[in-house]
């Protein structure tokens, strides 16, 4: 389920439930208790309403891909309050509370991808497994620090590719320098981009890498060893969200091998899979950002759990 379509369910859920409250409030205010107000309002008609915002709430979340346990446990505490014996006109906001806490519990990577203050030169690293868009991903990257003042340039490290110069140089849109060369070594050829790029005085140099892998243990093995020769103050790992929770054992198989690591992840709204991919890649503690596919969206957000289930919620 898209994203916009999960915001849609919950927040008509929860404007029932909120509107319910506000009714009982505005009587309150009258000196009228909420025993008084269940009179006028039945009792069961309200648990009943509940219950069903709650349901919608759950199937919402399970159909955008979030981890059943989680929703699970969710559920039950929600359900706990509602079953409270005491009439309440709160309930309504503890659910909206618990479903808050819990879910930005279960979002949260542990730590911010924050894009780094400009400085000297800062050498940056794209890894990503063929198919997911990692070279566009990685010229619009560039083009999007050009416009908050960097002075970016792309290094061309894919000897696998033949036209692999031509699609990043197409994909810069003029924008943003390109380093290649018929090396055929990729570390070589990264070498000789980056001396050049730091000899310009660009302060951002992003090396683009080879996408003949369709395995990510193999991936990662190699491109390790490139990024030793390299020493890059940050690794980038291109994944797209469509692999929903599947996405778990690359993000933790990526923070293993790459301490300085944030993965970007790709295609988030209009996809069915990417609250999976993302509450995957958080439940590996490996920072994140989001961004879309193509070049219709140029913005990279640093996603931060909080933030993202509020307007989820909406």
């Amino acid at each position: 389920m898209a994203l916009a379509e999960v915001r849609g369910r919950l927040g008509r859920s929860f404007e029932e439930m909120m509107g319910e409250t506000r009714k009982m409030a505005m009587r309150s205010r009258l000196g009228r208790s909420s025993e008084e107000m269940m009179g006028e309002t039945s009792k069961m008609d309200y648990l009943m309403m509940l219950n069903r915002c709650l349901k919608e709430i759950t199937c919402a979340l399970l159909d955008a891909n979030f981890p059943s346990s989680a929703v699970t446990v969710m559920e039950r505490k929600c359900q706990d309050i509602i079953n409270l014996p005491a009439a309440s006109s709160n309930k309504a906001k503890q659910i909206h509370e618990i479903i808050l806490t819990e879910l930005v519990s279960k979002l949260d990577p542990g730590k911010p991808a924050l894009f780094r203050e400009k400085r000297e030169s800062i050498i940056v690293m794209f890894i990503g497994l063929r198919g997911v868009g990692k070279t566009k991903t990685c010229a619009k990257y560039a083009r999007y620090h050009r416009k908050k003042g960097f002075r970016p340039a792309l290094v061309c490290a894919n000897t696998f590719s033949t036209n692999a110069f031509l699609r990043l140089n197409k994909a810069a849109k003029d924008e943003v320098p390109v380093y290649g060369s018929y090396t055929a070594d990729p570390a070589e050829l990264a070498a000789e981009g980056i001396a050049k790029f730091k000899n310009d005085k660009r302060d951002l140099v992003i090396v683009d890498t080879s996408d003949r892998h369709r395995q990510y243990s193999t991936l990662f093995e190699e491109m390790r060893l490139l990024s030793q020769s390299m020493n890059p103050d940050l690794v980038i790992y291109v994944m797209d969200s469509s692999i929903g929770q599947a996405a778990f054992d690359q993000a933790q198989a990526f923070k293993q091998s790459f301490t300085l690591g944030v993965i970007i992840v790709t295609n988030i709204h209009g996809n069915s899979q990417a609250c999976g991919a993302i509450s995957a890649v958080a439940a590996a503690k490996c920072p994140m950002i989001l961004t879309e596919t193509g070049d219709k969206c140029e913005e990279f957000e640093a996603f931060e759990a909080e933030p993202f289930v509020r307007r989820l919620l909406g």
